[in-house]
């Protein structure tokens, strides 16, 4: 009887220790972990990773074994017209068919979309992985040929630019980071499991309009991603100015950026906004890119301006080659 109750205690005692030494055991801030794991990758160029229509199609022109073309637009439109050579696949699957197809050995990995924005978004979350061979087609399509060029060709304009403003909004206080839960532990898992979330969600959740943007200007938080001369001449109301391969990563400003709103982001085109948000998406922030950018807000005054980058149909639609 003595022996049960010493071999009983024993076993309480044990019991309490292990769970005791479970509680001491302090929690992993995986927001915090990660942004040490991805560094200065939003300040490391190329950022954006873009490609031209005329490299592409010199390496089309060539049959370059180097140059890999996935086209993620809808099966219907690809049938309608591709690049020679170009892969359909969805873009929830880009991750899965880079890796089964050992992309990893081709020189150049460009991706495809109607915009260059979607393709954009997609070559962040893969570039982020280490798969620095991804490049997004810049004006996707749109710059490939007259007949594929109507998503940029129908969504430049001026509807926002009378509502522009020089006030210069007010930069959110530093506070903490967004909080997610992976149940991983290193920044590289951690990563992965962000990367996989985000792919399955597809892009359109990680897109904000021109309406919508200015509808909830004042419960937003708007990042307007130009330099500081730029964001002068006109911009979002309230919009905070951050400047370009500088002010997000975690060594500068990056926890600024609040927790608690829609954190929308934009820049002249809406491509390199979309690099920036699957950024930030990655790090648990709700942000969205602003689609077409101030193209599509205040294109005249763009122009007029000068050193903005514009969509400008007469240089930037060629007349290559499309498959059927």
């Amino acid at each position: 009887m003595k022996n049960t109750k010493i071999l009983f205690l024993s076993i309480l005692f044990a019991v309490l220790f292990f769970t005791a030494c479970e509680d001491d055991e302090p929690s992993i801030n995986e927001s915090q972990v990660l942004v040490e794991y991805l560094g200065e990758y939003v300040n490391t160029a190329p950022f954006p990773a873009m490609i031209t229509a005329t490299d592409v199609n010199s390496a089309v022109l060539t049959q370059s074994t180097g140059m890999y073309i996935i086209d993620i637009r809808d099966a219907a439109t690809y049938e309608a017209g591709h690049i020679s050579g170009a892969v359909n696949v969805a873009f929830g699957d880009l991750l899965t068919h880079y890796e089964e197809n050992a992309l990893g050995s081709k020189e150049t990995v460009a991706i495809v979309c109607l915009s260059g924005q979607g393709a954009s978004y997609g070559a962040s979350l893969l570039r982020m992985l280490g798969y620095t061979n991804v490049k997004a087609l810049k004006w996707g399509m749109s710059s490939w040929n007259a007949a594929t060029s109507t998503p940029w060709t129908g969504n430049v304009g001026n509807s926002k630019a009378a509502f522009m403003v020089t006030e210069a909004g007010t930069k959110n206080e530093e506070g903490s980071l967004p909080e997610i839960n992976t149940g991983k532990s290193t920044g590289e898992t951690i990563l992965r499991a962000r990367v996989e979330e985000l792919f399955a969600n597809g892009f359109t959740p990680a897109t904000i309009t021109k309406d919508d943007a200015f509808t909830n200007s004042s419960t937003n938080y708007t990042i307007n991603y130009w330099s500081q001369a730029h964001y002068e001449v006109g911009h979002i109301p309230g919009a905070v100015q951050y400047t370009p391969s500088a002010s997000l990563s975690y060594s500068q400003e990056l926890k600024t950026v609040p927790t608690d709103k829609i954190v929308v982001v934009y820049c002249y085109t809406g491509q390199t906004s979309a690099f920036v948000a699957a950024y930030l998406k990655v790090i648990g922030y709700d942000a969205k890119t602003l689609l077409y950018g101030a193209n599509g807000m205040m294109y005249d005054t763009m122009v007029s301006e000068g050193g903005m980058t514009v969509f400008n149909a007469d240089t930037e639609v060629h007349d290559y080659t499309l498959v059927q």
